[in-house]
C-alpha cells in the first residue's frame, strides 16, 4: 500500500472524487505541513499553523498509478490560485503535492509542467509540490463528511464554485 497526499482547498471536497475507485483503500481528511502537534480544525482554519488541509489516500499502485491520482487531482483546483480555494479563503486552503517518495517527486513535477504547457490555463500554476510532513488526522466528524451531512456538503459545494470551475475547465 502506498499514500499519496493532495491539499486542495477544504478537504470536505477532496475524498469523493478519489474514494470509489478500484485500488483505493482509504481516504482521510487531514493536516500536513505545519509547525504545531495534533491541530484542531479550528486552530488550522484559522491559519496560524502552517497546516494545509488535506486528503492522503491509501491506494495499491499495481491497481491504482499514482500518475491517476494527479490527473483527478489536478481536476479538483484551480492550480492558479494561491489565496486558497474558490470561497475558502487563507493559508489553510492552499494547493499542493505532498510527496512520499522520490518517483511521487519526479511524477509530480512532471505533471504540473505537463498542466503548465498545455495552456488550458492563462496564470501559472502556483501548486507547490511539497516533500510530506506529518500527517494528522482531521477529527472524526470530518471524516467522509460528503456522505455523512450530505445536505450541507452539497450546499457548501454548490455555492462554493468549485463544481462551475470544473465544469468550465475540464469538461
Amino acid at each position: 500500500m502506498e499514500k499519496a497526499t493532495f491539499a486542495g482547498g477544504c478537504f470536505w471536497c477532496m475524498v469523493k472524487p478519489f474514494v470509489e475507485w478500484d485500488g483505493i483503500h482509504k481516504v482521510t481528511s487531514g493536516y500536513m505541513g505545519g509547525a504545531i502537534e495534533k491541530p484542531t480544525y479550528e486552530q488550522v482554519k484559522e491559519g496560524n499553523t502552517g497546516h494545509l488541509e488535506v486528503v492522503q489516500i491509501e491506494f495499491d499502485s499495481s491497481i491504482f498509478p499514482y500518475e491517476k491520482l494527479l490527473e483527478i487531482y489536478w481536476m479538483q483546483i484551480d492550480p492558479t490560485d494561491d489565496g486558497g480555494q474558490f470561497h475558502d479563503r487563507g493559508e489553510s486552503y492552499k494547493t499542493a503535492i505532498f510527496y512520499h517518495t522520490e518517483e511521487q517527486q519526479k511524477l509530480a513535477e512532471f505533471s504540473k509542467q505537463q498542466l503548465a504547457d498545455s495552456g488550458r490555463f492563462k496564470k501559472p500554476i502556483v501548486t507547490q509540490i511539497i516533500e510530506a510532513a506529518t500527517f494528522w488526522e482531521a477529527e472524526d466528524y470530518h471524516q467522509d463528511y460528503y456522505k455523512k451531512e450530505e445536505k450541507h456538503y452539497k450546499e457548501d459545494r454548490a455555492i462554493s464554485g468549485r463544481d462551475q470551475f470544473i465544469d468550465s475547465h475540464w469538461k
